[in-house]
């Protein structure tokens, strides 16, 4: 799962911020909309990012709580077919990233803009035919619903985690050791549902996004991103070190499970918002694919390792997230405190971008008084709404899972290859790419229909079968 990033000055831009303003850019040979634009840098007032900068940020977009999710996912594929199959789906999104990029190119040539972003390029892809051009501007709006959905998912998922990960904290906190060779936590103590948990969280993340400039929060997101980094460099650390022998665990998993797979894997790929604000935003745009390549190379090397490895680790007792895993220990529990650290500040983060959607629209057609009650209204139902969500599909996987079915398929494998389609509409598209781009658009699709349904069947299931353990506990 992707998250948002920042630019230097800290202010965060995702999907459809446009950090770099056209005044902003110019071509270094003065090459004319109708020419390829292949060597032009970013000038003026604002400096664009360098190569390395722009390679954190992409790493940083990649690399989400859909990471801790992934050793579930290769349990629902099987030790040979996740792998695999996380190959695989990595190099398909990362051409479906280059395939956005290129049409961006290639419409901002036509229209002799500098550049374009995603609802931009679904728009004027849209404009490009003839019988579609009365619907383009609701091809933005598709676009803007989408990243709207996928943002308030990953909020969703954030509650979530936090109250899964806290809960258990608290519950061991009694019979937690220092010893984390050998786990002597025998008893853990009930304490409270781990919905009770999101609804202790709501009003501090209600305060955290009333904060009026998210500069305010940059020295805690460096803080929190940090932390994060340690964490994780820890459950490397100790999966490596507790692998059994000898391994017997499914090459394949079970076919029914495939689609949670699918929608757990495209829910961590998901980083496809955040390339056009980065190329965007380079001071040699040129040089991005470069960039896209070897910061998707670590991603999806990361992604493979740490599944492949967590599930060899705890085999078929792995949890929604690996974290829920860790032994009892005090520097364990710490690593799990200090990743729900990271979360909570991310949050804010990742609800900027649909809030930034929804809210100036809301804002615009009050008075002046009643702007900033209509803001801070408008930012508290969001969250509530996250919140009511959460509770109301407390399960961790099975959200990771239907977030990455719904939106995320179609953000980074649905839309791609049919906006070069309709881009490149009018100039001879090979039978081989529309072939290709039609088959891809087709996986997407199949991956949609198949993750969202077996999701809400699993999550009807254990409702189900929660509400029935508790009939049983009353009686």
């Amino acid at each position: 799962m992707g998250d948002i990033i920042t630019d230097p000055d800290n202010v965060p831009f995702y999907g459809e911020q446009t950090p770099v303003e056209e005044s902003d850019v110019s071509l270094v040979h003065g090459a004319g909309p109708s020419e390829r634009q292949d060597h032009y840098e970013r000038f003026g007032s604002k400096k664009g990012t360098t190569f390395f900068q722009t390679l954190i940020h992409l790493l940083k977009g990649n690399i989400g709580t859909g990471l801790l999710g992934l050793p579930l996912a290769i349990k629902n594929a099987g030790l040979v077919v996740g792998p695999i199959s996380l190959f695989v789906m990595g190099i398909v999104a990362v051409h479906c990233m280059n395939v956005l990029v290129k049409c961006s190119h290639h419409l901002g040539n036509k229209l002799g803009k500098s550049s374009l972003n995603y609802g931009d390029v679904m728009e004027q892809s849209m404009e490009n035919v003839s019988c579609l051009r009365r619907y383009s501007v609701w091809g933005r709006h598709v676009v803007n619903l989408f990243l709207i959905v996928t943002q308030l998912g990953f909020c969703c998922v954030y509650f979530v985690f936090l109250s899964d990960n806290v809960k258990q904290v608290v519950e061991a906190a009694n019979g937690t050791t220092v010893n984390c060779h050998i786990n002597q936590t025998s008893v853990m103590v009930p304490s409270f549902d781990s919905r009770l948990y999101m609804l202790c969280f709501l009003p501090f993340i209600i305060l955290l996004v009333f904060t009026p400039n998210l500069k305010y929060l940059a020295p805690f997101s460096l803080v929190a991103n940090l932390a994060m980094c340690a964490s994780l460099s820890l459950i490397y650390w100790y999966s490596i070190l507790h692998i059994p022998t000898p391994v017997n665990l499914p090459y394949v998993g079970i076919p029914k499970d495939y689609p949670l797979f699918f929608g757990t894997a495209i829910f961590a790929f998901e980083g496809i918002g955040v390339v056009l604000p980065l190329e965007n935003k380079m001071q040699k745009p040129h040089q991005f694919r470069l960039v896209l390549y070897l910061g998707m190379a670590m991603v999806s090397f990361l992604y493979i390792s740490l599944g492949t490895i967590g599930y060899l680790c705890f085999g078929n007792v792995i949890g929604a997230s690996i974290t829920l895993n860790l032994p009892n220990c005090w520097m364990y529990q710490v690593v799990k405190l200090l990743y729900c650290g990271g979360i909570f500040f991310t949050y804010a983060l990742q609800f900027y971008v649909p809030a930034d959607i929804i809210t100036p629209t809301a804002v615009a057609r009050v008075g002046e008084r009643w702007k900033l009650p209509v803001d801070l209204l408008i930012r508290t139902a969001l969250v509530i709404f996250t919140c009511l969500l959460a509770i109301l599909i407390p399960e961790l996987d099975l959200v990771i899972s239907l977030v990455g079915s719904i939106s995320s398929s179609a953000l980074a494998l649905i839309f791609p290859p049919l906006l070069q389609i309709l881009a490149y509409h009018d100039d001879g598209l090979s039978r081989w790419v529309v072939l290709k781009n039609c088959l891809i658009s087709l996986v997407g699709i199949v991956g949609f229909v198949a993750g969202t349904y077996v999701s809400i069947e699993q999550i009807i299931a254990r409702s189900r079968l929660r509400s029935s353990s508790a009939f049983f506990e009353s009686t």
